[in-house]
């Protein structure tokens, strides 16, 4: 079962109303190399552990299992809203928003970057799946187009994920990033294990991309998924493995 000090509770300035959570690797039913609290249904793990799992998630957040809106991930950039109606019909998206009571937003991840989102209010919240193809692609100003409010009325915060002394990427992925705004660039240091590579920054890409769209509150980032094997899921750093999820949902 999770206790709480299996999960992270964000440090944002969020209204009251706003509930969220990280969940770790600890707590569930999942055996190795899925161990334990494993809450993806596409890494291989046996599907009664991971039906188990999130489950035991539902019941420590006091949702409705029902209410909780997995997506089918793809890297991508489409936005998916929330509703009663649909909740539980797994859209293929990268991010989702709501204006219901209720309901999470839920990302999976296992190295990249989960972003949630609540305006001041605490009216409309979301949250997105920001691999660097997600980022690159625009996958937060799509969230933040879709959930309609004024952009300086968002809070953001920045879930785990890989941290930039284990993100290597090819002078491609750079170009990519720069090519869209030249302060890209310093998220990147030359300094990668194989010749022509980058260590990437990817809280500081998001934290830019989304100071770019108009977010000025911006909180989290600093883990590294890699780093803590005992608390985190790593694809990057163990291949097989289990994934985390980040949920955020209006009270």
């Amino acid at each position: 079962m999770i206790s709480e000090q299996d999960t992270l509770r964000p440090g944002w300035p969020a209204p009251d109303r706003i509930r969220a959570l990280s969940t770790t690797r600890k707590g569930g039913a999942s055996q190795p190399p899925w161990d334990s609290l494993n809450l993806g249904v596409h890494v291989g793990d046996d599907p009664d552990h991971v039906a188990r799992n999130r489950q035991i998630l539902a019941d420590f957040t006091g949702l409705a299992a029902s209410n909780i809106g997995w997506l089918n991930q793809v890297h991508g950039t489409d936005v998916v809203e929330l509703t009663p109606d649909n909740v539980d019909a797994v859209a293929t998206a990268d991010a989702s928003f709501t204006r219901h009571p209720g309901i999470a937003c839920a990302i999976l991840t296992a190295d990249c970057l989960p972003v949630i989102l609540t305006n001041a209010s605490g009216t409309v919240i979301g949250a997105a799946h920001a691999g660097w193809r997600s980022l690159c692609g625009g996958v937060l100003e799509h969230l933040i187009t879709a959930m309609a409010v004024r952009p300086s009325d968002l809070k953001a915060w920045l879930g785990p994920a890989i941290g930039p002394e284990h993100f290597e990427v090819g002078p491609e992925v750079r170009q990519s990033f720069i090519d869209q705004s030249p302060d890209g660039a310093q998220a990147f240091t030359p300094n990668g294990a194989r010749s022509g590579h980058f260590m990437a920054d990817i809280y500081r890409l998001a934290t830019q991309r989304l100071n770019n769209a108009g977010v000025v509150s911006v909180s989290g980032g600093g883990l590294c998924t890699v780093n803590d094997k005992d608390r985190f899921y790593s694809y990057r750093r163990d291949g097989q493995t289990g994934r985390m999820a980040t949920l955020v949902w209006l009270d």
